[in-house]
C-alpha cells in the first residue's frame, strides 16, 4: 500500500474473534488484518458494481449487449497495439 489512511471500525466481538482465529489459522502475518480488510472492501465493491451493472442492463437484448462488449474490447485491445507499437520505436 503506497498511500495509506487510519479507519476506526467497529465489528462484533464475535466477528473479531472468528477473523483473527481464520488469519492465525492461516498464519498470516503482520499486517494481514489489513491486507484483508482492503481485498474484502474491493471484492465487495467490485460485486456492488457488477451486481448494479447487471440490474441496469436487464431490458437490453442479450446480443445486443454482447456487440456492445465485443466491441469495447476491440476498441481497447487496438489502444495497447497501438501503445506496444509506440514505444518499441
Amino acid at each position: 500500500m503506497q498511500d495509506t489512511v487510519r479507519w476506526s471500525v467497529k465489528v462484533s466481538k464475535e466477528t473479531d474473534d472468528s477473523l483473527r482465529s481464520y488469519l492465525g489459522a492461516t498464519g498470516v502475518k503482520r499486517g494481514g488484518l489489513s491486507k484483508f480488510i482492503e481485498d474484502a472492501v474491493r471484492w465487495r465493491v467490485f460485486h456492488q458494481t457488477f451486481r448494479d451493472i447487471k440490474a441496469q442492463n436487464t431490458e437490453i437484448d442479450p446480443e445486443e449487449l454482447q456487440r456492445i462488449v465485443d466491441e469495447a474490447v476491440s476498441e481497447v485491445r487496438a489502444e495497447r497495439r497501438s501503445r506496444r507499437r509506440s514505444t518499441k520505436v
